[in-house]
């Protein structure tokens, strides 16, 4: 696993970001008259101050708060949601990986690398050719699966995925091969349809699989993430598919989800990543039952199965990683073991 090793910080790249951004942020609102707006979506803005910390701190994109606040609890289209969460985070993490590269946090390169060609691929294939054909609500249902799954897993392996140090040393080429496919699986899947969802796949890839330290599978985890994000709000801008609203809803948000999302990178490593992670499982389990609730009635039989199923499917996923991260690190430890008793029988 190539991991880059923290050296001296660049933090003027990141305060150069925000003066470029503002700037036109300004002009946008007040130059063009849309501070009014901007006023009007205040409890976007505010949403999005909670999202934002926990885009930078956990590996669930800003969308992970906007998409259910918009859509569970003011009762905007799904696609709304999706289209919202896109054009936030190429905002919000966009800032977050800035300042995560400024600082030079160590991130796990090669699989990263393989992720953000995946993503380049598979997001505009599954906005153009899958996400128009999922119905609003399997667009709900498709999120609060995925993110109530994740949830769970966390629940149930926190302190076993809090306690990884360092990662399991593999072959870089694998590695790349592995973020390759997980880009382009979940770019074409989840990440279309929802708008979220690469930066939570890599991240459980790295965790599980890897069994990665969360210092470095989170902010992994957030510049996928961050790519992902601009390269699907540009696929939706190109081919004239944004959905109405999200502009409005963008510009009250934008300056909140700037400052929001580098904060949680760096109050994170003050208070440590569990109690975070363990509040985020919670939200994530809460929507999962809240979102249930409000389809269930609509869902038929076959469809209250099809859900439940997912959620068990997602579930063994995960447990089939981590079982295999296992077998991994059993042929890591046996493989420098025997370059260990090479090295030695060359001395001697």
């Amino acid at each position: 696993m190539s991991i880059q090793a923290p050296r001296k910080t660049r933090l003027w790249i990141w305060f150069l970001w925000v003066a470029c951004f503002l700037a036109v942020w300004a002009w946008i609102v007040l130059g063009q008259g849309l501070w009014a707006t901007a006023v009007a979506h205040w409890p976007i803005a505010a949403a999005m101050a909670v999202g934002s910390y926990a885009a930078g701190s956990t590996p669930m994109g800003g969308g992970t708060v906007g998409f259910p606040i918009l859509v569970l609890l003011f009762g905007q289209p799904a696609e709304l949601g999706r289209d919202f969460s896109f054009a936030v985070q190429s905002i919000g993490m966009t800032s977050a990986a800035i300042f995560i590269l400024a600082r030079r946090q160590p991130l796990a390169w090669a699989m990263l690398q393989g992720a953000l060609a995946g993503s380049l691929v598979g997001t505009p294939l599954g906005i153009l050719f899958l996400a128009p054909h999922v119905p609003p609500t399997w667009i709900k249902l498709v999120f609060a699966i995925v993110w109530g799954s994740f949830g769970l897993l966390h629940l149930r392996r926190i302190g076993e995925i809090a306690s990884h140090h360092g990662m399991t040393e593999f072959d870089e080429r694998w590695d790349f091969r592995v973020g390759l496919a997980v880009g382009l699986f979940a770019g074409s899947t989840v990440a279309s349809v929802t708008g979220v969802g690469i930066d939570m796949v890599l991240y459980t890839v790295l965790v599980l699989l890897c069994r990665a330290d969360l210092k470095v599978a989170i902010p992994s985890s957030v510049v996928v993430m961050a790519f992902a994000s601009l390269v699907g709000i540009a696929t939706k801008a190109l081919s004239g598919g944004v959905e109405p609203g999200v502009f409005e809803n963008w510009i009250a948000a934008a300056p909140v989800v700037l400052f929001g999302a580098p904060l949680g990178v760096f109050v994170v490593e003050k208070l440590g990543r569990k109690p975070t992670l363990f509040f985020v499982a919670c939200l994530c389990v809460g929507q999962l039952v809240w979102a249930f609730s409000q389809e269930w009635n609509s869902l038929g039989f076959a469809g209250r199965i099809g859900a439940v199923a997912a959620v068990g499917a997602c579930l063994l996923g995960f447990e089939r990683l981590r079982t295999y991260g296992g077998v991994l690190v059993g042929e890591a430890r046996r493989r420098n073991s025997s370059r260990r008793a090479t090295a030695d029988e060359k001395i001697r």
